[in-house]
């Protein structure tokens, strides 16, 4: 939009409300339409965001290359943004190390809200200085009525990366150089450009020594660097999100109280009112809690290793809980085999994809590498109806990769109406009724796809 067309737009408001007090007394006002600068000090953004409580910050633009395709999604939440803050608040390291998970809970819900705070803070002071920004939620409350597709807003821990706050480490968490991985990270939005921004840290803080891998209750983290999300969605936030929504199944579909507690016992549903009332509660963050990573956290590794290790891996390797994962994992072979002592419990991690881009894009987050062992196939999928996509899916060495288009060669062609086939990934249709009715039909062994089954449970 022009100058001379804002200008002009002004002029037709201001005569159509010339006589409000407001308007008046704003027009009275010189310095009203002059108060908003054209960029901002960095070093007085960062002194008032130590001011106001974070442990540190880092800056960027958002054409940074860094951001990637999330970029995209920062405008959609602030279509204005033309500066980026990532806030970095410690977590107190001893609490979220503690095998009594209240106490390590409470730490993450108390450093959640000074995140929350700390940036709602310093949006109103900015406001204050007559620049426009939002602070964008730590964690939740995000838009969960997407579930299980992407619920968060803004990626903090890509934005982080960006700025030089942390690296991502093996566990997938990121670390901050001084501080470690014993951190919670939130993200502010202004449209105003800065005088300076920072740049990423030039090494990863990441010491590769796998004590992540070694505490990980449901091996959702490989020794070669792959993270098995529904591993860890399936016990970690058991409840949260699908872990909840499996609880409400229970309730729902238990003929009897009797039923209904052979399902769920009495220390699951006052957990489940617990985490309900206040704020829900990880089963683990293990991997948190045993990362020696930061020049404030290493000492201890470095010093005494075999004590480290015993002080803080051991307690939570040794420690007898239920372990919640899918029927047929990786997860449950995997506990089954590493942590006898521990329970297994068996459930259904409420991750049902509502749309066909959430049943391509989930694959990767849902894909079971060890029941994928020996396979080297490729699926067609052809949906039509409401949603219509071709997609290539290929299976091999143990990881999947799924495209767009059609491939050149398919052991498997899969060609389904969309809803259809959503229904049957959500145990709402049989596979030998759509079969039958042509709602689904396959192009070469039905086999396939009993061995694609086996490598998405969910």
């Amino acid at each position: 939009m022009s100058l001379n067309k804002n200008t002009k737009q002004l002029q037709q408001t201001v005569k159509q409300f010339a006589e409000h007090p407001t308007v008046k007394n704003y027009l009275s006002d010189s310095s009203a339409s002059n108060n908003k600068p054209t960029s901002l000090n960095t070093a007085w953004l960062r002194e008032l965001c130590i001011e106001l409580g974070a442990d540190d910050v880092g800056f960027i633009p958002i054409e940074s290359q860094e951001l990637g395709a999330e970029k995209d999604k920062i405008l959609e939440c602030f279509p204005h943004t033309k500066s980026l803050v990532s806030i970095v608040c410690k977590m107190n390291r001893d609490d979220v190390r503690n095998p009594a998970r209240s106490i390590a809970n409470n730490e993450f819900h108390h450093a959640g809200h000074d995140v929350d705070d700390i940036a709602r803070r310093i949006v109103r002071q900015l406001e204050d200085h007559g620049i426009r920004a939002i602070n964008v939620t730590m964690g939740f409350p995000m838009e969960i009525h997407k579930f299980p597709e992407r619920i968060w807003l803004i990626a903090h821990k890509i934005v982080a990366e960006a700025a030089g706050t942390g690296k991502m480490g093996i566990h997938r968490n990121v670390i901050h150089p001084k501080f470690g991985n014993f951190i919670l990270l939130g993200t502010i939005l202004l449209d105003t450009p800065l005088t300076s921004y920072t740049k990423p840290i030039d090494y990863n803080p990441c010491l590769s020594c796998k004590l992540c891998v070694a505490a990980c209750p449901v091996g959702a983290i490989a020794p070669d660097g792959y993270f098995n999300g529904s591993a860890c969605l399936t016990h970690n936030y058991r409840e949260f999100l699908g872990g909840f929504q499996n609880w409400v199944d229970n309730v729902i579909e238990s003929k009897t109280p009797e039923d209904f507690r052979e399902k769920v016992s009495l220390g699951e549903n006052v957990s489940m009112w617990q985490s309900l009332s206040f704020g829900a509660n990880y089963k683990a963050a293990y991997c948190m809690a045993t990362c020696p990573a930061g020049e404030d956290v290493i000492a201890p590794f470095l010093e005494r290793r075999q004590d480290f290790v015993k002080e803080v891996l051991k307690p939570l390797q040794d420690k007898r809980e239920t372990i919640y994962v899918v029927p047929g994992s990786d997860a449950e072979s995997y506990v089954q085999k590493r942590f006898p002592h521990k329970t297994v419990k068996r459930v259904h991690n409420g991750i049902t994809p509502q749309s066909i881009n959430g049943f391509l894009t989930g694959m990767r987050r849902i894909f079971q590498p060890e029941q994928a062992k020996g396979l080297d196939v490729t699926y067609q999928f052809k949906f039509t109806g409401k949603e219509r996509r071709e997609a290539i899916v290929t299976i091999k060495n143990q990881r999947v990769s799924v495209t767009d288009g059609v491939a050149d060669k398919a052991n498997l062609i899969v060609t389904a109406d969309s809803a259809a086939w959503l229904k049957f990934l959500s145990n709402r249709t049989y596979l030998p009724l759509a079969l039958l009715t042509g709602k689904i039909k396959l192009k070469g062994s039905p086999k396939l796809l009993l061995m694609f089954g086996k490598c998405f449970v969910s």
